[in-house]
Order: C-alpha cells, then sequence, then structure tokens
C-alpha cells in the first residue's frame, strides 16, 4: 500500500472496546501521519466515552472535537507540547487492552508476514481474524 525505504507498508489502525475487542479497524499507509489518518474513525466516540491513544494521535484538533461530542480524551502528552492538558496516568495504563488485541492480530500468519498484497484482501484478513478474536470472548470454557 505505502512505499518507502524498507519496502511496501501498511498501518493498521484500531478501535477496540474497553475488552480489547476490535470496533473498527483502517489500514493506512506506512509514511502517512497516524493523528491525520485516523481522525475519520472516532465517529463512533459518544459523549461519556473515554478515548485512550497513543501520542502519535496528541493534538488540540481531536481534544477538542471529542469535547464538543462529550467525550474525553486521555492521550500521552507529546514531549515537545507547550500547553498541557489534563492526562491521568493511571487511567493511560488500560490502553494496553490495544496492544493486547495487536498480540492476538499477529497470532494469525497471513496477517503477520502480509500474505496479501491488495490493501482491500489485506483488510479483509484482517477482518476476519478480528472476527475470531471477538468469538474468542464468547466461548464456553466448559
Amino acid at each position: 500500500m505505502g512505499r518507502s525505504r524498507g519496502g511496501l507498508t501498511t498501518k493498521i489502525h484500531a478501535l477496540v472496546d474497553a475488552l480489547g475487542r476490535p470496533i473498527l479497524l483502517k489500514l493506512t499507509e506506512g509514511q502517512a501521519h497516524d493523528g491525520r489518518s485516523a481522525a475519520d474513525m472516532y465517529g463512533s466516540v459518544r459523549a461519556g466515552h473515554t478515548l485512550l491513544a497513543d501520542r502519535a494521535y496528541d493534538s488540540d484538533g481531536l481534544r477538542d472535537m471529542l469535547a464538543e461530542r462529550g467525550a474525553v480524551a486521555n492521550i500521552r502528552l507529546m514531549p515537545t507540547r507547550r500547553r498541557f492538558p489534563a492526562f491521568d496516568a493511571e487511567l493511560y495504563k488500560q490502553r494496553n487492552h490495544v496492544e493486547r488485541f495487536f498480540s492476538k492480530l499477529k497470532h494469525f500468519r497471513a496477517i503477520a508476514t502480509r500474505y496479501d498484497k491488495r490493501d482491500d484482501n489485506f483488510l479483509a484478513s484482517v477482518q476476519l481474524a478480528s472476527l475470531r478474536i471477538w468469538l474468542r470472548t464468547y466461548e464456553s470454557v466448559t
């Protein structure tokens, strides 16, 4: 999808719920900026929700957009920031659910090695793997 010095690269952006289950997935080129390219994913964030995001998504525009909707942004601050919005380090620890989701996603060999060269096929593989991750939460352990 995207060309860089390392070859063809793709980033997977994911919006997950409190249990680490994917809600929304998107692919972008590897060289694209995270915050700008994933801005259209926040349509499902509503009033009363809290968005936990990595520092690549730290921007005043995103914080303002979420505040207009009644949601709270708890995003790790960029070290070069001059204005320091509120940040809760204890709440930010819950962001590990996103990292766990990506760890589970890497267990699917076709995704980890990127067998599909077309972005629509690769996104379908990621969605299929995400569906299987969703189904695991409903499996009976007895």
